[in-house]
């Protein structure tokens, strides 16, 4: 069997947060092109029922969509057990659900800087906790987390001290977890993207100024594209990536090289 055949992820169980749109849709149809089954979750449960509905369609996946609030440990839990009650098991999950707010520290209000680590470094937590308990008694399985170029740098000119501080958190957290679970067959990677032209983000009049100053200090001079993450994904949440684990890959266009 050659590389290519080893990397397909036939008969494989896996769910991704945030996955009616985006970055999370567009990796959900990579994950589904390489053969998995896959659960879209999303707050947004007619986004997730339209995503999953187009991506079987287009691949012949065994998609459902799951409604869930990533920052709610029940729900959460829920998602968990639907997706293994569904499948049978869970070979890897992709949480990648979050969001950003620009906002100047010093205006900050309490409530916004929670709803940012609730949702990107909590419901990480709660995704990651809830599937490896699922993994660790399976004695395998793949958890892949979005982090981001900001856990590494502060971003200028847009203030997003709450993101940044999520950020950095998730791939803390996932080396924490890694190490954790090193000698279970469970592994937990995450990537760092850099600034991903999504349709939100591109459609955006108040980020356009944003993306012009972005493309002027990246060495590539661009945004990067959802579907150039694809390939990282598959490649941890399948067999061949058996010795990545507490891993940060850092997809940015060489945005943090200096």
């Amino acid at each position: 069997m050659g590389i290519i055949e080893k990397m397909r992820l036939d008969g494989k169980a896996i769910y991704v947060t945030g996955g009616a749109s985006g970055i999370g849709k567009s990796v959900a149809t990579a994950l589904a092109e390489a053969g998995a089954d896959v659960a879209i979750v999303d707050v947004n449960i007619e986004g997730a029922k339209k995503a999953a509905q187009e991506i079987a369609q287009a691949t012949g996946s065994k998609t459902i969509a799951v409604q869930c609030d990533v920052t709610k440990k029940d729900e959460v839990e829920a998602m968990v057990a639907k997706v293994v009650d569904t499948y049978g098991k869970l070979d890897a999950c992709f949480n990648n659900a979050g969001i950003c707010l620009n906002v100047p520290a010093e205006e900050m209000t309490f409530e916004q800087w929670k709803k940012v680590i609730d949702i990107n470094l909590t419901g990480v937590f709660l995704c990651a906790t809830a599937a490896g308990r699922v993994m660790l008694k399976q004695g395998y399985g793949s958890i892949i987390n979005t982090a981001s170029m900001s856990g590494h740098i502060v971003n200028v000119p847009q203030p997003q001290c709450a993101y940044n501080a999520s950020k950095a958190g998730v791939i803390m957290l996932t080396k924490s977890l890694a190490v954790e679970w090193a000698k279970t067959g469970v592994r937990v990677n995450c990537i760092s993207p850099g600034y991903i032209g999504t349709d939100l983000t591109l459609n955006s009049e108040a980020l356009k100024p944003l993306i012009a100053k972005w493309n002027d200090m990246a060495p590539m001079g661009r945004l990067g594209k959802p579907e150039e993450l694809q390939s990282i994904v598959v490649y941890l949440a399948g067999d061949t990536s058996s010795f990545t684990t507490g891993s940060d890959i850092v997809v940015d266009g060489a945005f943090t090289c200096f």
